[in-house]
């Protein structure tokens, strides 16, 4: 059965999913038969039609007046109120209750420098945007209910984080997204944050960010940097440049885990820094607790303090005495594995101590009873191992402790890997996972990602690149009545 249609009722017949045959004139044949299924298009055409519509203001019925509240920028457009409706409900509206032929609409300095953008994707249905521009355009989206452009705005700012955080930019969208109510990206731009922070320490944005997310970032355990002594550093940047009211200084030094700095470098800190010498009585409890902390074994600690506390935990600490960075080549091939060496725990009392860890990274997952043993650091063949059950063919890493010792008393480890791809040529953090023994307890260690591609957005230059990260956590051993002294 096959009926012959005009061009124009094209878009109907293939949304009831009607099968379509290009005929002479502009018709077309609807056959029931898939193999003679096919698609006319002409939207580029008619993309530009629409364009021009726009900028030559052709059959206009409303003018446009796009400005600033003070009226100091300007903006004329010659639009059509069909157009505009169909695109925007909330423009719709506003169109339906005007009293003249010129609608005038009030906005930001910076949503009217991108307004012609705005309203071009309303006339064609795309917009070229910048890391500079999305907030705005984000703005005017959620503004006046373009969904799909707000849609894709936040994707874009979400592929885009790497540029935008050596330039900054991530911090203003933290902070849009937090005045707009947007959880969602407001968590996901606090998340890059948190895992790059480093980066965005040394950036030009970092003195001016505002209080909100300074104490949103600090109060984190998942932060990932070089050491708490650059976090410190960083924070008296921020103080300094800021002078803050004393309340928000106060409470932004009490959330740096002083018991986490080496007491050599607490002291150095008490007797140079600046703002330590003004805030001291407001942090003095706290330093006492890390210098108590750092003369005291584990086992005598937790007898009179509540090690669980934000002061004793450690964050992801990058630096060399917490674990180590490893580089997998070609990780969709072999299990591979690695030696290293961390600090029994930060405190000062266990300086020097040493724990050393096997890493076993495995691309096809293997219950341990199955595991190979490994003494030898580099690559163990797929073929000195077991043949991976059905459905079980998915990345591990188990790490544990090359003996057992009596020095681990009262310790946990918690394990953490922190990922990086590459964005933008630069390395930033893709995902971190915590566990205590293996990846196995996570579920979701690199979930869904095709090692086997090179282009895979989890390797750079083919290789994986992750930090193993050790963290030593005390436990209460006793409950007793707390004091001040040991």
């Amino acid at each position: 059965m096959t009926c012959v249609w005009y061009l124009p009722l094209l878009p109907l017949l293939l949304s009831a999913g009607l099968q379509i045959r290009p005929l002479s004139g502009g018709l077309v044949k609807v056959e029931e038969e898939l193999e003679s299924s096919a698609v006319i298009s002409h939207s580029l055409g008619l993309m530009g039609r629409l364009e021009k519509l726009l900028l030559q203001g052709n059959s206009s019925d409303v003018s446009l007046r796009v400005e600033t509240v003070d009226g100091d920028e300007v903006k004329l457009f010659q639009a059509h109120s069909l157009v505009l409706s169909l695109q925007s409900p909330a423009l719709g509206r506003i169109l339906q209750n005007r009293n003249s032929s010129t609608l005038v609409l009030q906005e930001s300095s910076d949503c009217v420098a991108v307004f012609e953008k705005f309203i071009r994707y309303l006339y064609c249905g795309e917009l070229s945007v910048n890391l500079d521009q999305a907030t705005a355009l984000h703005k005017l989206a959620a503004k006046y209910g373009v969904a799909n452009l707000q849609q894709g705005l936040a994707e874009y700012m979400s592929q885009n984080l790497a540029g935008a955080s050596a330039s900054g930019h991530v911090v203003g969208w933290y902070e849009y997204a937090a005045a707009a109510g947007d959880a969602g990206l407001r968590d996901t731009y606090l998340q890059f944050l948190s895992w790059n922070l480093s980066a965005v320490l040394q950036s030009a944005r970092w003195p001016a960010i505002g209080a909100e997310l300074l104490m949103a970032l600090l109060r984190r355990s998942d932060l990932v940097l070089q050491s708490e002594l650059e976090l410190f550093q960083g924070l008296e940047v921020w103080l300094i440049r800021n002078d803050p009211d004393s309340l928000t200084a106060e409470n932004a030094l009490r959330a740096v885990r002083y018991a986490m700095i080496p007491p050599r470098e607490l002291f150095q800190l008490q007797r140079n820094s600046p703002v330590l010498r003004r805030y001291h009585e407001s942090v003095r409890d706290l330093l006492y607790l890390s210098f108590q902390f750092h003369s005291a074994s584990p086992v005598q600690l937790a007898k009179f303090f509540d090690v669980n506390c934000s002061l004793f935990v450690p964050r992801n600490y990058l630096a060399a005495s917490w674990g180590t960075a490893w580089a997998v080549n070609n990780p969709a091939r072999d299990d591979r594995s690695i030696s290293f060496q961390s600090q029994l725990g930060p405190s000062g009392h266990d300086e020097g101590k040493r724990v050393t860890w096997n890493a076993l990274f495995s691309p096809r997952w293997l219950p341990l009873s199955l595991r190979p043993m490994y003494n030898e650091p580099g690559a163990m063949h797929q073929s000195q191992t077991a043949q991976p059950t059905l459905g079980a063919a998915r990345p591990r890493i188990i790490i544990t402790p090359t003996t057992s010792s009596a020095e681990f008393a009262g310790v946990n480890f918690q394990k953490t890997v922190v990922v990086s791809t590459r964005q933008q040529g630069q390395l930033v953090v893709r995902h971190v996972y915590n566990f205590h023994q293996s990846t196995e307890e996570t579920g979701d260690f690199l979930s869904g990602v095709d090692l086997q591609q090179r282009t895979s957005e989890y390797l750079a230059d083919g290789s994986l690149h992750m930090h193993v990260i050790i963290k030593p956590l005390y436990q209460t051993l006793i409950a007793v009545k707390k004091t001040d002294v040991l």
